[in-house]
C-alpha cells in the first residue's frame, strides 16, 4: 500500500511534466480463475517422483531435487535440522506489465496515473531504421502476484513466497532504463557481446528453448527475441508488440537478477531458501500472455521460445498495444 500512495503521489506530480504521451491506457483486472492457465503450475513432484503431469509443451527443469524421498534443512536454533520431503512445482509469482504509456497499469483495470518526464514516446514503433525496420521503447512494471499464496492452494507456507499483491518496480523511475549508456553501469559486459559472434549463438538458444529448454550458458541470449542487453526498454528490431513485449519481460528478469531482486529456486541449492543470484537462470522460468487477450494454444512459453506460436490475434489498435505476461518460476522445497 506504502508504493501504491507513492505512486498516487507520484503520477499527481508527473503528470504535469513535459512530454505527455497520448496513448490510451486500458485494461482489466486479471481473473485468477479465467485468465490464468493453472496447466502452468505442473509437472509437480514429490520425493522426486512426479505426482502431476505436464503437458508435453512444457519442459521441466533438470535440476531438480534428487529421488532421495526426503530432505534436511538447517535450523538456526535445536534440534538444529529440519526433515522435510522434497517437492517440487512452479508457481505464478510476478506480473510484467509491458507499456506504451508511462504510469499506465493494464491489470490495475486500466488505472492512469499520468506521464513520465518525457523519456518515451506514445506508441512503441519509434523510428525507421535504414533498413526500413523499426525502433521501439516501452517501460515494464513488475507487480507481485504469488497466487499461490493468496488463493492458498498449496497450504505449506514454507514452499511459498509470504507476500500480497502489490507493485515492486515501475521503470519510469529508473534512469538506467532509459539510456542504454548509462545502463551500462549495471551491466558493462554489454560490450562483450554486441558482435556478430555473440549474437550468431542465439540461434542455437532460439532452438533449443523452441525444442525444449534454454541454454543457460548462453546466458547473454533470449533465444528467440534475440539479445538481452542493454538491460533498457529499447528494443532495436521491433517486429510485432508480443515479440517485443515478451523480450522486455525476460530482459527485466535478467535486470532483477543483476540487482539481487530476483532468485534462484531450483535444484538442491534452492530447497531450504531461495537464495538472490545476479546472472538470469533461464530454464526456471516460463511465461504466459494474459492481457490483452488470453494465451490459449499453449501453456506457457520457456524463456526464449518462439512468441509466433501465440501472437496471432493477439495485438490490435488502441486497447491491444500494451502486454501483460505472468510470470512462473521453478520452485524446489523441503516440505515439513
Amino acid at each position: 500500500m506504502k508504493r501504491m500512495a507513492f505512486l498516487l503521489v507520484a503520477g499527481i506530480v508527473l503528470s504535469h511534466a513535459p512530454g505527455i504521451a497520448n496513448a490510451a491506457c486500458s485494461g482489466r483486472f486479471i481473473d485468477p480463475i479465467a485468465d490464468i492457465n493453472w496447466k502452468n503450475l505442473f509437472p509437480i513432484r514429490i520425493g522426486g517422483y512426479v505426482v502431476a503431469k505436464a503437458p508435453p509443451s512444457l519442459p521441466d527443469t533438470r535440476r531438480d531435487s534428487g529421488k532421495k524421498l526426503l530432505c534436511h534443512c538447517p535450523l538456526s536454533v535445536p534440534p538444529y535440522v529440519r526433515i522435510g520431503i522434497p517437492i517440487a512445482f512452479w508457481e505464478p509469482l510476478r506480473l510484467g506489465e509491458v507499456v506504451r504509456k508511462p504510469l499506465c497499469f493494464p491489470s490495475l483495470g486500466g488505472l492512469d496515473l499520468g506521464s513520465s518526464i518525457g523519456m518515451t514516446l506514445p506508441h512503441g514503433a519509434r523510428k525507421a531504421d535504414k533498413d526500413g525496420g523499426k525502433a521501439s521503447f516501452y517501460h515494464v512494471h513488475w507487480l507481485a502476484n504469488p497466487l499461490l499464496f493468496i488463493l492458498n492452494i498449496i497450504t505449506d507456507v514454507v514452499c511459498l513466497q509470504k507476500e500480497s499483491f502489490d507493485i515492486l518496480y515501475v521503470t519510469e523511475l529508473d534512469p538506467l532504463w532509459s539510456d542504454d549508456e548509462l545502463a551500462l553501469i549495471l551491466n558493462p559486459e554489454a560490450l562483450l557481446f554486441g558482435n556478430p559472434i555473440a549474437q550468431a549463438a542465439c540461434a542455437a538458444d532460439c532452438a533449443a528453448a523452441t525444442a525444449d529448454l534454454p541454454l543457460n550458458p548462453l546466458f547473454w541470449c533470449a533465444g528467440c527475441q534475440g539479445g538481452l542487453y542493454p538491460f533498457t526498454g529499447t528494443v532495436t528490431d521491433h517486429v510485432g508488440g508480443v515479440m517485443a513485449s515478451l523480450l522486455l519481460v525476460e530482459r527485466f528478469q535478467a535486470k532483477m537478477h543483476r540487482e539481487l531482486l530476483a532468485d534462484f529456486s531450483s535444484a538442491r541449492v534452492g530447497q531450504c531458501q531461495p537464495y538472490p543470484f545476479p546472472i538470469v537462470v533461464k530454464d526456471q522460468y516460463r511465461y504466459q500472455l494474459v492481457l490483452p487477450i488470453r494465451q490459449s494454444t499453449v501453456p506457457s512459453l520457456p524463456f526464449g521460445r518462439t512468441e509466433t506460436i501465440v501472437s496471432p490475434g493477439k495485438e490490435f489498435p488502441v486497447k491491444g498495444e500494451d502486454f501483460v505476461w505472468q510470470s512462473w518460476r521453478k520452485r524446489d522445497c523441503c516440505a515439513f
